[in-house]
């Protein structure tokens, strides 16, 4: 009978299981590295194409209210009169956030001056120029920013969210 020290069982037994796990990867990166734009950290998700508004319905400072992707999920439209990350129509200003806050889900107020997001809980502040990003507050996450569009006539449509919204454990629609 040979003796196997406790040292060379345990290495053993790693290059057993690292080797069954780079088995079991082999077939997923192969697929992957076919599909081309393929990843893991992207949270948009497939959501109806919903007309939203129209550009000539948008004046400069007024937030516009509505609902995407249900009608359980508030959003607000905005024309901020300056470009903004992810911003569309002739002047990549017109964006639209989740009206909950990430934090708690309070219902944000949007301030024209400063295009910002504030909710009324525990003051979080959110940059609508700077795709939601969270300036200061509670909040762990960003705000959920809507995918918009605009076609030929000028007609605004969502068809995605950046983020997840508040309360949702998915994006996913039931």
């Amino acid at each position: 009978m040979s003796e196997v020290s406790r040292r060379h069982f345990l290495q053993l037994g790693a290059c057993v299981v690292g080797g069954a796990c780079a088995a079991d990867a082999l077939p997923s990166l192969a697929h992957a590295a076919e599909g081309g734009d393929i990843t893991t950290l992207r949270t948009t998700l497939p959501y109806p194409r919903v007309k939203l508004a129209s550009i000539g319905q948008l004046t400069v400072g007024r937030e516009q209210l509505t609902t995407y992707p249900d009608q359980a999920s508030p959003v607000v439209l905005a024309k901020l009169g300056r470009p903004a990350i992810n911003g569309v129509g002739p002047d990549r200003d017109i964006v639209a956030f989740s009206r909950r806050c990430s934090h708690m889900g309070g219902t944000l107020s949007f301030r024209p001056d400063t295009a910002t997001f504030h909710c009324p809980l525990h003051y979080a502040f959110f940059d609508a120029q700077k795709g939601g990003l969270l300036v200061i507050g509670q909040a762990t996450d960003n705000l959920p920013q809507l995918e918009l569009e605009v076609d030929a006539a000028g007609d605004i449509f969502a068809v995605g969210i950046r983020g997840l919204l508040y309360g949702r454990q998915t994006n996913v629609l039931a």
